[in-house]
Formats: C-alpha cells, structure tokens, sequence
C-alpha cells in the first residue's frame, strides 16, 4: 500500500526478536518517515506490551521517524494511531480498541497525507 503511494518501504524482518528496537515496516519518500509497527486481531481489545511501545519510539526517535502504531482487525481495513494516543491496561501495557481507533485512528489515505 505505501509502495503505490510513493513511499519506498522496508519489512524489518523478525522485528520483536533482535536485541534492538526495530519497528515491522520503515517507509520513507523524501518528506516523511513512519516507524510502524503493526499489529491484528479480532474485535475486541488488542494489548501491546509496555516494552515494545518504548522501543517503537526510542527507535523513532533516533531515526527521524514518525512512530505509529498500524493496526488490522478481521473484515476490517488498517488503522494507524500515535502510540501517545493509546489507552493504558490495568497493569500498565498499552491496549487497542475499536472505540479508540474510531476516536484517535487514521485510515491509510489520513496517515498518508498527514
């Protein structure tokens, strides 16, 4: 999807296995890079660990990127959120929603062109 839209992009493979923080996809096209890091599920709430938020924007950070989260829902189209956008679980991971992304989430044609 980004390719076709004019951003080269980059698979990091066995991002979350490697001892440095690395998002799934680095996309660039000469104005804007994205450090996204994607994630799936059905329709309920979907947690992200603590950690992986913190690494998402530490490598961000350094790279220049904008850190975003990109998230898939079965049946459903990709969202992308801020990762300071989203909510926070009981015990302190991070948590995705519907009701959050249908009040902080981007469609793909809104992150492009942000």
């Amino acid at each position: 999807m980004l390719w076709q839209v004019g951003f080269a992009t980059l698979r990091c493979a066995g991002s979350g296995s490697t001892p440095m923080p690395c998002p799934d996809l680095i996309a660039g096209n000469g104005n804007r890079v994205l450090a996204i890091e994607c994630k799936s599920g059905k329709k309920g709430k979907r947690y992200i660990d603590n950690q992986q938020i913190k690494e998402l924007k530490e490598f961000a950070r350094k790279f220049g990127a904008e850190p975003w989260i990109g998230m898939r829902y079965d049946n459903l189209e990709w969202f992308f959120l801020n990762p300071d956008d989203l909510d926070r679980s009981k015990g302190g991971n991070y948590a995705v929603s519907l009701k959050l992304i249908n009040r902080k989430g981007l469609v793909f044609n809104e992150l492009i062109e942000k």
